[in-house]
């Protein structure tokens, strides 16, 4: 096999010109039935490493998920695009599981999405049943989850070892968006790979913007910067199930369209509010860590952290969640070093210290991110273990001067403190004496102390910022553990006596300073007004193929057809992420919308200004007896299956189905009477006369009303032609 056929799936199945980062090493390992570990950022567009040569290999492909949420999504979009994909998971009743074994057995599937779980139950005979089928490639989605010294370990992915035992010659591709070093070595020790090869694209995620608020008044900070997003999509994670649900009420309260969601929600609550989510009926999520894990919708705007995540690698892949579609998006977090105190008692692994021991440093390495004096996107390439030339413009430390002031008693107050407490106390008990606090918690005998609420003018927030500067100088250090305390060093003595002249940070906003728009399209600019009708006509697609409307096209789709105004199919094509299926499917109804803009705006196509490759041969999926998609809908048509039932067979939509038999309606192969009655015929016919035989169906759904389907109305039109 070579790659020539997969840039070819990769153009027609899925819509884009060329690959990105290492997707194509990365296929033409697996092509080689070779082993490989894959680590892209999210939004890399990881998937495609193991679904392209799934449709090149003969058998099935067995991806291996973690979460349900995540293999629902993405069989949606496959079959959306036309591809043979199942799950196998608890939502399934016992007859819809056997309907997918039958499936597999007949070959039928190219992707079955399964959880770790399914692996181990009763034993090794879901693995016994493998073994009879042609299984040419196993994907291990989330491969971080193997590693107990990663942020989201979970034990059932030890059991995955038994692939490389019982299936040796069968290629894996392990993958993640998460790794450092040490999980890396974990992934490929656990899962037993020896002849394998590493693909680590850049973790630069360029369109994301990184900022950090004190946590001051964090709620009516929250609420300006949500009312600058009125309009779109965004996450919001709090530490604690309470914190989520009662933030949701008070965002709704204020006029937000914002839902919880929490593992102490019923499911069937959290699959409603995911749903909603998905489908843009509601821009908010207010949620713990429960949610989020391989949601697949593109448009995420915003992400912001109420409280502080545990890891680096935890708050990379939830901001991760944001601008998967190559936007402009944000990532905001509210941060405060008390989060980090509160933090660490959850960081203990108990009865195994050296975990412990890496978990609070992992702790530690997020508090230093919300406290950094320098580009965030640095530090944040540096801990995957990646080096940025320069400052990246695209993050708030950026945008700000950070200018030095003569600190030396304030340092001296500090290293007093710690003194006169016999270092033995942690930082925010220095802080509170400091400040002359009034809670039980100070000693009495602290209370007869000179130092004792000698820093009451600087405000608890400043102290502990100062306390970070002062121990990252050398003047004070903090010893590790669960409960650190505060001691002198070697450089202290000096500063206390005056010998040693201490400057702290003062921060300043720079003036006149723009933080870099990245939104990942090219001149001229996209059209506002346009793209918003596309995104209408998108939610009524999305509506009734009940799918969440990106899984129609991404809002980086939309954008390039709002940018270069395709006028003809050949156009259309040449837009990222339109595939043969989605042209047949929609590009008529887009078309419509573009048209009818530009002759309202006297504007002409900018496709010219879009510089893409030349497109490769197409080519038609056939199954083994010869026959293509189309036609085996047709052939259990003919054998008197309904519409309904051959979708249920095929794990198709009702619309697919629908497509496929319209193309027969020209050759006299499909009569349009088998399809629908004669009434809604005659209703249908009118209706495209009063609007011309264009190849849109928008106004004639909208003139003809609910009870009449897109699907019936390509039919009559196929019958006209």
């Amino acid at each position: 096999m070579n790659i020539t056929k997969a840039k070819e799936i990769l153009k027609h199945q899925f819509g884009y010109d060329e690959f990105r980062l290492h997707q194509e090493a990365a296929i033409e390992c697996v092509l080689a039935k070779k082993d490989s570990v894959v680590l892209m950022p999210t939004g890399g567009g990881k998937s495609l490493c193991y679904q392209i040569p799934a449709l090149l290999f003969d058998g099935l492909t067995l991806v291996v998920s973690p979460l349900i949420a995540l293999m629902k999504d993405q069989v949606d979009a496959l079959k959306n695009n036309g591809v043979n994909a199942a799950f196998l998971n608890s939502t399934l009743t016992n007859r819809e599981q056997v309907e997918v074994f039958q499936k597999v057995k007949s070959g039928e599937l190219k992707l079955l999405y399964v959880a770790p779980e399914r692996l181990l139950q009763a034993g090794d005979q879901f693995i016994e049943f493998l073994k009879n089928i042609n299984v040419s490639l196993f994907a291990i989605d989330e491969a971080h989850c193997i590693s107990s010294w990663g942020h989201d370990f979970r034990p059932e992915y030890l059991q995955l070892r038994k692939l490389k035992t019982h299936f040796p010659n069968v290629p894996l591709i392990a993958l993640t968006a998460t790794a450092d070093k040490l999980v890396r070595r974990d992934i490929i020790e656990r899962l037993t790979l020896k002849n394998y090869e590493l693909f680590v694209s850049s973790f630069n995620r360029e369109n994301i913007h990184y900022r950090v608020e004190p946590k001051r008044n964090t709620y009516a900070k929250l609420l300006d910067y949500l009312e600058t997003k009125r309009d779109e999509s965004g996450i919001i994670y709090c530490l604690s199930r309470a914190a989520a649900e009662n933030l949701a009420d008070d965002l709704r309260s204020e006029g937000f369209n914002a839902l919880p969601y929490h593992a102490g929600l019923s499911k069937d609550e959290r699959d409603k509010n995911q749903e909603l989510f998905l489908k843009d009926e509601v821009k908010i999520i207010v949620a713990t860590i429960a949610f989020g894990m391989g949601i697949d919708k593109s448009n995420v705007r915003f992400v912001v952290h109420t409280d502080l995540p545990k890891n680096i690698e935890s708050y990379y892949q939830e901001t991760g969640r944001a601008g998967r579609d190559g936007l402009e998006s944000e990532a905001l977090l509210f941060f405060s070093w008390g989060d980090v105190q509160k933090l660490k008692g959850f960081a203990e692994v108990e009865g195994n210290k050296s975990q412990s021991d890496i978990m609070l440093r992992k702790l530690n390495q997020m508090g230093e991110y919300g406290d950094l004096k320098a580009c965030r996107r640095r530090f944040l390439l540096k801990y995957f273990s990646e080096d940025l030339a320069e400052d990246c413009g695209n993050c708030d430390n950026c945008g700000k001067n950070f200018e030095k002031f003569d600190g030396t008693i304030i340092a001296q107050k500090a290293l007093s403190a710690v003194a006169r407490t016999n270092q033995r106390m942690g930082l925010s008990y220095l802080v509170d004496f400091l400040r002359g606090s009034k809670s039980q918690k100070i000693w009495d005998s602290h209370r007869q102390l000179k130092t004792y609420g000698v820093g009451a003018d600087v405000s608890k927030d400043e102290w502990f910022e100062y306390f970070r500067d002062i121990i990252n100088q050398g003047f004070l250090a903090q010893t590790d553990g669960q409960f650190p305390v505060i001691v002198l060093t070697e450089k202290s003595e000096d500063v206390l006596k005056g010998k040693v002249k201490v400057e702290l940070f003062k921060v300043t906003e720079k003036e006149e300073k723009k933080t870099a728009s990245l939104v990942a399209v090219a001149a001229p600019p996209y059209i506002k007004p346009l793209f918003d009708e596309l995104k209408n006509l998108r939610t009524n697609f999305a509506i009734a193929d009940n799918v969440p409307p990106y899984v129609i096209f991404s809002d980086a789709t939309l954008v390039e057809m709002a940018t270069y105004l395709p006028l003809t199919a050949s156009d259309m094509l040449k837009i990222s992420g339109v595939g043969d299926l989605k042209l047949e499917k929609y590009g008529g109804d887009f078309l419509y919308e573009i048209k009818s803009y530009c002759e309202t705006n006297n504007l002409d196509t900018r496709i010219d200004l879009k510089v893409v490759k030349r497109e490769p041969k197409r080519r038609t999926k056939r199954d083994t007896n010869g026959d293509d998609t189309y036609t085996v809908s047709l052939k259990l048509f003919n054998d008197g299956y309904s519409v309904e039932e051959i979708a249920r067979r095929r794990g198709i939509s009702v619309n697919t189905v629908e497509m496929h038999l319209i193309r027969f309606i020209p050759t006299g192969e499909v009569e349009l009477e088998e399809l629908l009655p004669d009434h809604k015929i005659a209703e249908i016919r009118d209706a495209v006369v009063k609007f011309g035989e264009s190849n849109a169906l928008s106004p004639i759904k909208e003139y003809l009303g609910e009870n009449y389907s897109y699907g019936e109305i390509r039919a009559v039109l196929a019958s006209m032609i």
